[in-house]
């Protein structure tokens, strides 16, 4: 959040019904791996248990922020901008396959010694979480997937399409705001701002843009049907979970089918499944309060 509206991060929370003990702030930093420089949040005491989060497609690490206020009197928070979001770097050959993204999660765990984590992953993010988890097992302690699965609602994604394929460039942030609250017109304008200021850019011609990497808003960039051997192998990956998992899903997605996460807890040997009130695809931000309550629940019987 931004404090030059006259709502802080902290006050945008309380307004949001999110519950937190201390007024954190998130220390800014980085690490190079894999060729690029990775911009992350860190969030809490460095001694306590680590919850690494990985947001979604156009999103970047501030995305978690009412999710980390919450939770850092509890554990360590790592929020990573992955590659080409964020403060990371692009990637100078558009490389921005779910393969690369793995080789750059081990990289970022390794380079940082993380060991035996919860991993939460919304998305694209959750997609990465659950293939990560699959195969490395001995790294993470529970899993998180957000509205993610190894199938999505076509229609849903080619709202996401449309909308990251319109004019990126704009007068004003607040122009971004208007176009951010006609997409998703259950959050509340005041907070989309305080979200998506740290996900934009002042251009030297003074227009505002993405911070995101260009190449992933050209047409046809998403959208695509999805190949039938990638979701066998989502598929996969989900069975082969073995530490304990929530699925969370709102229940207003229109990117994951309610078929779709019912089937996931069955085929998780350890699932559980969360449905979020009043909440689209964008959980933590559309029932940030619903989503805190139910990741307690679930980290609490861990």
């Amino acid at each position: 959040m931004t404090e030059s509206q006259g709502l802080s991060l902290h006050n945008a929370a309380r307004e949001a019904g999110v519950s937190f003990s201390q007024e954190w702030n998130p220390k800014s930093k980085s690490v190079k791996t894999n060729g690029l420089n990775f911009h992350y949040l860190e969030w809490g005491d460095p001694s306590k248990p680590l919850i690494l989060m990985l947001h979604g497609f156009a999103q970047q690490a501030h995305s978690w922020d009412f999710v980390a206020l919450a939770f850092a009197d509890r554990f360590r928070i790592i929020a990573l901008d992955q590659r080409g979001h964020g403060d990371s770097d692009w990637a100078s050959d558009g490389d921005y396959t779910p393969e690369t993204q793995q080789i750059d999660i081990a990289a970022i765990v390794q380079e940082l010694s993380l060991d035996e984590f919860v991993l939460m992953g919304l998305s694209m993010g959750g997609r990465n979480s659950f293939t990560y988890a699959a195969n490395n097992p001995e790294k993470v302690k529970a899993l998180i997937i957000v509205d993610a699965g190894p199938e999505n609602v076509r229609a849903g994604t080619q709202n996401i399409r449309r909308f990251v394929e319109q004019d990126d460039e704009l007068d004003s942030i607040d122009a971004f705001v208007d176009r951010v609250v006609s997409y998703n017109p259950r959050r509340d304008p005041i907070q989309i701002r305080g979200s998506i200021v740290n996900n934009l850019r002042e251009l030297p011609n003074g227009k505002w843009t993405w911070k995101y990497d260009k190449i992933l808003r050209s047409p046809g960039r998403m959208g695509r049907a999805q190949d039938p051997d990638m979701t066998k192998r989502l598929w996969g990956y989900v069975e082969s979970l073995n530490c304990p998992t929530l699925v969370v899903r709102g229940d207003r997605s229109d990117i994951i089918a309610t078929d779709t996460a019912d089937e996931m807890q069955k085929r998780i040997p350890h699932g559980k499944l969360a449905i979020i009130e009043n909440a689209g695809h964008l959980v933590m931000g559309d029932n940030p309060s619903g989503f805190e309550k139910a990741v307690t629940k679930f980290i609490s019987n861990l």
